[in-house]
């Protein structure tokens, strides 16, 4: 059965020996802030903190530079459209349309904080493998029912995956080919549907399956986590970082 593969979640690196807790924590303190960014020198800065944590946990560039290439597809259709639509300074027109100051600096804020974001979370979040991530979301106090979403999509993801390469070798195997037409979008159509249709019936009987060994909305997981002064060095820089980027975005007038 084919299976996702986890690049990055193994290695011997600074970053994959913290406790994948800590490592939590300190996404979420370091991705939040710079979300909500609306001036490009923070977000520079966030860009080269989240270089310099995927250096430190030494992660296979080639596989960087492809989740970069997906992240960035989409933020390429910004670069067509936002010029345009904001109105402001006019730096060059195209028939009808302006490009202003406004629309490119905004669509160069999202560029930088988008792989800032990416990068940050590839060297936080991207090292602990699932295994690891279910009961250290548990272990933060979050809802169980989150962690069992989280577990459940990832082992089941494959089967779905599964089921409808089949689905689509049988209508092949019908002599079925895809057009733009009504015939296909209907094909289509039925697939996504007995797609979900047997996604359910699984479910149910997988729940019954867990329901006759015991399994009463928990789970429980032997693996122990720990914590080294380290890691709470870790968390402090982590969380000055997030500080400094918060003052430099809303308060810039309150330290040089």
């Amino acid at each position: 059965m084919a299976a996702i593969t986890e690049h990055f979640a193994s290695g011997d690196s600074f970053i994959h020996r913290i406790d994948p807790r800590i490592r939590l924590i300190c996404g979420a303190l370091v991705t939040i802030p710079l979300a909500v960014l609306n001036s490009q020198p923070p977000a520079l800065l966030g860009l080269v903190f989240g270089a310099l944590l995927v250096l430190m946990a030494r992660l296979n560039l080639t596989q960087v530079l492809k989740r970069f290439m997906v992240v960035n597809a989409f933020i390429l259709f910004l670069w067509v459209f936002l010029p345009f639509s904001l109105p402001g300074n006019t730096l060059w027109s195209i028939g009808p349309f302006n490009a202003t100051t406004q629309g490119i600096n905004l669509a160069l804020l999202i560029t930088i904080k988008s792989n800032a974001i990416v990068m940050t979370l590839m060297a936080l979040m991207g090292t602990i493998s699932v295994q690891n991530l279910g009961p250290a979301i548990q272990q933060l106090g979050m809802h169980h029912k989150l962690c069992h979403i989280l577990l459940f999509t990832y082992r089941y993801i494959f089967v779905i995956h599964q089921e409808y390469m089949t689905m689509r070798t049988a209508m092949q195997a019908r002599g079925f080919k895809p057009r733009t037409d009504s015939h296909t979008y209907r094909s289509y159509a039925w697939l996504v549907g007995m797609l979900l249709v047997k996604s359910w019936d699984r479910a149910e009987r997988v729940q019954g399956a867990m329901r006759c060994r015991g399994f009463h909305g928990r789970f429980y997981s032997l693996t122990k986590f720990s914590t080294k002064p380290t890691d709470f060095i870790f968390l402090a820089v982590c969380l000055l970082f997030a500080a400094r980027i918060i003052q430099l975005g809303f308060f810039p007038g309150v330290l040089p």
